[in-house]
């Protein structure tokens, strides 16, 4: 009798001890992992029990079954929400940002992440799996008393509680941000004030609506949208409108790449001596910005081929490939350009393969058209070096004028490079991850000096427009501390943050380089380079939808707007994430009144380009400058 009382527990218990797990570890993620940035005693006690309401609802259901089926449940969802949390953890960890349900519709390039993911990992992490391996072990070794309590009552309570607790979170989440759930760009606010798991709670009802707004739109919706686009139209430059017609034009993707690279030194050596040379011998943009969500090196693309924003949630390559669209290739096309893209990665990474169809590209070179060994790959794929080497004679052979771009890979977190192949001592921050930035970035610098060697050798330069844009930040806020004393800061503040966000941008334009070529000071981003590129080659831009504007226009507003909401032109910068106006090139905190402006044209901009891509407009113009393929 005394052998068999030992072998049974009474599932209320089991419940309680599930939930004080859930809650403790938790609140420790919370307190040390995710760097909330508290404000106030308010917000502290939020933290503290935000994860309560949650724990009670979800495993208080588990008192609806019995037996194995109650096992079942409390062990299925004990695995789940620790996999929830470790995995926000470990992706916070390099983007300072939190998992949305688009994310996991990109679950296939999760076996791709390779090294990134292990040095994402801390030896403490098992600490978040300790308390899932007793409980599945008191599960499976123990048998549950099923009669032990009044089971209407307790589960009754549990749901009680849950609803009281969520309401109670909720008017405090209120007082601290008034209209919270209608600012879902704010990841980091509403985890800070739902908790992490009633924000993904919130993130799938967000998925269901956005991705009704296709089924319900219609060809009214697309009025507003182009009657905002034609007010805000931008004309070009009329001695540069066609200065490059019929040439060919070469895209280079500069992996994580920030402008801050540029003609800083390291050691006393210049750790981007060829990209610091090209700030003389073509166009450079020294207050150009990526535009990127959570997307990244894909938002980039795709901001570059439409002129359209990324989306608040996941990647518009993995949410939106079917759409239609007004791209740059199926608009070349139509003047006879071939248009093709080199990556030595998987085509499926970033679901490339499906959209490049439907932006319309002729050929995507992918890491099956390379030679890939165990020497010329690391970390996602083939290296720079060994990439140009073997993909020049591929574009040689193209038939012209051509759009090519290229995607560089070997300037990605971790930064690793195999033994021998650095020329730059590391940085010495106490951060592995930003010492090794510096030596990633001069291998990334000296392929690119070969690669335009190799294309003077073909006499591909004199024939083509050659662009190079940084996709997007690389050292992430995480970092900010050894990023201080990159700067020479005491610390990275809200303004230095998003000065951190340049990144640089060359435009060689054939006969125009030398004594003709400087630096450009105005204010852009990558969402302004298909008019750019469109109006170089004399072809206008005047009936097609899109936010960008003409790079080289005098007519241009300098002006530029990031993904959470925050604008920025020459005179003043927004801050969406602390909500301050800031004086340029300064850096001083200004009354709120000189930014409302750009406050409300980066409002504007996002609203529409979201209606635009989640009800896919597009479909809907009697005259569309491209079909879908």
């Amino acid at each position: 009798m005394q052998y068999s009382q030992l072998q049974t527990i009474n599932p209320k218990n089991v419940v309680w001890l599930t939930i004080f797990c859930f809650w403790l570890k938790s609140y420790l993620a919370f307190l040390f992992e995710f760097h909330l940035d508290i404000e106030n005693n308010v917000q502290g006690f939020i933290l503290l029990i935000s994860p309560l309401s949650t724990a009670f609802f979800f495993f208080g259901c588990a008192l609806l079954f019995n037996g194995r089926l109650f096992k079942l449940y409390t062990g299925a969802f004990t695995i789940s929400f620790t996999v929830i949390l470790y995995a926000n953890i470990i992706y916070h960890r390099f983007f300072n940002d939190f998992l949305t349900v688009p994310d996991l519709m990109q679950f296939k390039n999760f076996s791709q992440l390779g090294n990134s993911t292990q040095a994402l990992m801390a030896p403490h992490d098992f600490l978040y799996w300790l308390d899932t391996l007793c409980i599945l072990s008191t599960l499976f070794i123990m048998k549950t008393n099923d009669r032990a309590f009044d089971k209407k009552i307790n589960i009754s309570s549990m749901f009680i509680i849950a609803g009281c607790l969520f309401l109670f979170n909720l008017s405090l989440a209120e007082g601290q941000r008034p209209q919270l759930l209608s600012r879902g760009f704010d990841r980091a606010k509403l985890v800070k004030l739902l908790g992490l798991y009633n924000y993904h709670i919130y993130d799938m009802i967000m998925n269901i609506r956005t991705s009704s707004q296709k089924a319900f739109a219609d060809d009214s919706d697309t009025i507003e949208v182009e009657n905002y686009v034609k007010a805000n139209y931008t004309p070009p430059n009329p001695n540069l409108f066609g200065i490059a017609k019929h040439k060919n034009v070469i895209l280079v993707s500069l992996e994580s790449t920030q402008n801050f690279l540029i003609h800083y030194k390291l050691h006393g050596e210049e750790v981007t001596p060829f990209l610091n040379q090209l700030t003389s011998d073509t166009f450079y943009f020294d207050h150009f910005y990526h535009n990127t969500g959570q997307g990244k090196t894909s938002d980039a693309e795709f901001l570059i081929d439409n002129a359209l924003y990324p989306l608040p949630r996941g990647a518009v390559y993995t949410t939106n490939a079917h759409n239609h669209y007004q791209a740059l290739p199926h608009i070349l096309d139509k003047s006879g350009y071939t248009s093709v893209v080199f990556h030595g990665n998987h085509k499926s990474f970033w679901n490339r393969d499906i959209m490049y169809a439907t932006l319309g590209y002729d050929h995507f070179y992918s890491e099956k058209d390379f030679h890939l060994t165990e020497k010329n790959t690391i970390n996602y794929g083939l290296k720079d070096k060994a990439f140009f080497k073997q993909a020049v004679p591929k574009l040689a052979r193209l038939k012209q004028p051509f759009y090519a771009k290229f995607i560089l890979l070997s300037n990605h977190f971790p930064f690793l490079l195999d033994h021998g192949e650095a020329s730059l001592k590391r940085a010495d921050t106490g951060d592995g991850v930003v010492n090794r930035y510096f030596q990633t970035a001069r291998y990334q610098d000296e392929a690119l000096r070969y690669f335009f060697q190799r294309l003077k050798d073909t006499g591909l330069y004199d024939q083509s427009v050659v662009i190079l844009y940084g996709d997007h930040y690389g050292i992430s806020d995480n970092h900010n501390p050894a990023m201080a004393s990159v700067l020479g800061e005491d610390k990275i503040t809200a303004y230095s943050h998003y000065k951190l966000q340049k990144v640089p941008l060359f435009i060689h334009i054939p006969n125009l380089d030398g004594a003709s070529s400087h630096v450009m000071h105005t204010t852009g981003g990558e969402v302004d380079l298909r008019p750019t590129i469109l109006h170089l080659l004399g072809l206008s831009t005047d009936h097609l939808i899109g936010f960008g504007a003409d790079l080289f226009s005098n007519k241009r507003k300098s002006f530029t707007v990031q993904r959470d909401g925050s604008a920025i032109s020459d005179r003043y910068l927004y801050a969406a994430n602390v909500h301050q106006c800031y004086k340029q090139p300064t850096g001083e905190k200004v009354a709120m009144s000189n930014c409302l402006t750009l406050k409300e044209a980066a409002h504007q901009d996002l609203i529409l380009s979201d209606h635009v891509v989640y009800g896919d407009l597009l479909r809907f113009l009697r005259s569309p400058s491209s079909e879908k393929n």
